[in-house]
């Protein structure tokens, strides 16, 4: 028994009743079927894993900062406020309306030689402006060291003080913000190392900035590993 030849589609295997060749064709390889895969999600997510080391660090966070609002396992990695220059301008008003008090009361003699008024008079107002002075510049000091930015293991938080019974807190998580950069102009802020903060978010496109922070550079630098390492499942570490 002779073994098959390999068939040459090349050659015609017969012929029709009009005398034309009729050739065989090569077999059809059946496409790959591609298999769907359903995955389901249950409704209740499993709680991350929280270790006594998380909630020791979450622990020291709440009693230092117990007016943010931590969840469970979140701990702050770093806390960044404004920097001292924001306020050299109101601290130099401030001290120039006191020192033009002073002066004025050092000068009333000659400059009124009458004594008309008497000076015992304005010692009271002149103390009574000096107390509001001080207590004008004390508020706005107060009010621009209460505006912070924390960075935790899982969101941002800015705490916004506008005035002194105006406060409102912004938080971001990690996994939507898309977008960290710093920008410093400007001899002042290059010579003492200071600038703006900027974070965007996906889809709303929100925007949020910060400014005035001591070394930028560094502070995102510290945002950017914390948004990766979030964003890849791995766990955010401190500095």
């Amino acid at each position: 028994m002779q073994p098959n030849k390999p068939t040459d589609y090349d050659q015609p295997v017969a012929y029709d009743k009009d005398g034309r060749p009729l050739y065989a064709h090569p077999p059809q390889t059946p496409s790959p079927q591609h298999q769907v895969v359903q995955v389901t999600r249950p409704l209740d997510p499993a709680a991350p894993v929280i270790t006594p080391e998380l909630m020791k660090k979450h622990q020291d966070s709440v009693a230092k900062h117990p007016t943010l609002n931590l969840s469970e396992g979140e701990y702050i990695i770093s806390e960044v406020r404004r920097h001292w220059i924001g306020l050299f301008g109101s601290i130099i008003v401030g001290a120039l309306l006191a020192a033009l008090v002073i002066i004025g009361l050092a000068m009333y003699p000659t400059l009124v030689p009458s004594g008309n008024p008497p000076f015992d008079a304005l010692l009271l107002p002149a103390a009574l402006l000096l107390v509001l002075i001080g207590l004008g510049t004390y508020i706005v000091v107060w009010v621009y060291l209460n505006n912070k930015f924390f960075l935790t293991n899982e969101s941002v938080i800015q705490e916004i003080q506008t005035s002194l019974f105006a406060r409102n807190e912004q938080t971001v998580s990690l996994s939507n913000i898309e977008d960290a950069s710093y920008t410093q102009s400007g001899i002042l802020q290059l010579i003492f190392n200071y600038g703006s903060i900027r974070l965007s978010t996906e889809g709303d496109e929100t925007t949020y900035r910060f400014h005035y922070v001591s070394n930028p550079k560094k502070q995102i630098a510290l945002l950017n590993n914390a948004v990766e390492a979030f964003k890849n499942g791995r766990p955010v570490v401190s500095d």
